[in-house]
C-alpha cells in the first residue's frame, strides 16, 4: 500500500534528517518504527504526509507517486494521519472534530457509526468540548477523526504518548482489529517498547535518520530491539 524509496530530507543548508531511507507498509499489517527521540522519526512522517517536502526519493501510495502532492491531496487518496499530541479542535465538540475528519466529503456524509463501535465513550460526549476530554479520550478522538474518512492508510505518531495504561489497551486493541480486518495498512512511530511489540507485523529502527535495524515483528526480542531504542 505504501513503498517509500531512498527518500532524503534537509533543513537549512547542510543538516542532513533523512538519509536514504526505504520502506513498505502493507495491507493487514501494523509496521512499527521506534527509535530515541530527535532521530528523526516525526519528521519521517511528515515527509510522508508532504508537510515537509523531500529533496530526493519516491512515495508510492496505491502504486501512484505521492511525493508532489499536497498534505490534502494525499489525504483524500486514503491517508488517514494522527499526529503526535493528538491536535484535535479544542473549541469544537467531539462531533465537530469528528466532522472534520469529513470535511472533503458532503455535508450530510454521516459520521461512520463504527467509530463509536471503537471507542463508546465518544458517542457519550458528541457535544462535550474536545478540550474538556482527558488526554486518553482526546487521543481516541484523534484516531477517529482519522478514521471517519475511512483511509486505506492509517499512520500514527506515538498515540500512547501521556495516555493511561487502561486507555493504552483499548487503542491496542483497536489498532491490532483495524489491521487484521486486511483492508488497511498501518504505520505506528512509538517508544512504549512493549506496546510496539506487541502490535508489530513489521519492525524497523531508526537512528540519525537512518534505518539501523528491520524485520518481523515476531523477532523483536530475539533481534535485541529493546536494546536497540533503551535511553
Amino acid at each position: 500500500m505504501l513503498t517509500v524509496k531512498n527518500i532524503n530530507q534537509y533543513y537549512g543548508s547542510g543538516s542532513h534528517i533523512l538519509r536514504d531511507l526505504s520502506l513498505q507498509a502493507h495491507l493487514g499489517k501494523v509496521t512499527v518504527l521506534l527509535g530515541r527521540n530527535g532521530v528523526g522519526k516525526t519528521t519521517l512522517l511528515k515527509s510522508l504526509m508532504g508537510l515537509v517536502p523531500i529533496k530526493t526519493g519516491t512515495i508510492e501510495f496505491n502504486g501512484k507517486a505521492i511525493q508532489k502532492d499536497t498534505p490534502y491531496e494525499r489525504a483524500r487518496a486514503g491517508i488517514g494521519f494522527v499526529p503526535q499530541g493528538r491536535e484535535i479542535f479544542a473549541r469544537l465538540t467531539v462531533e465537530e472534530n469528528l466532522r472534520m475528519g469529513l470535511a472533503y466529503k458532503s455535508a450530510r456524509t454521516p459520521i461512520p457509526s463504527e467509530l463509536f463501535e471503537l471507542f463508546p465513550v465518544l458517542r457519550q460526549m458528541l457535544n462535550r468540548r474536545g478540550g474538556d476530554l482527558s488526554g486518553g479520550q482526546q487521543q481516541q478522538l484523534a484516531i477517529a477523526r482519522a478514521l471517519a474518512a475511512r483511509p486505506k492508510l492509517l499512520i500514527l505518531d506515538e498515540p500512547t504518548e501521556g495516555i493511561q495504561p487502561s486507555i493504552i489497551k483499548d487503542i491496542g486493541r483497536v489498532i491490532r482489529m483495524l489491521a487484521d480486518r486486511g483492508d488497511m495498512a498501518i504505520l505506528l512511530v512509538e517508544q512504549y517498547y512493549d506496546f510496539a511489540e506487541e502490535l508489530a507485523d513489521d519492525y524497523l529502527v531508526m537512528e540519525r535518520g537512518e534505518f539501523i535495524a528491520r524485520g518481523q515483528g515476531k523477532d523483536m526480542r530475539a533481534h535485541g530491539v529493546r536494546q536497540l531504542v533503551s535511553i
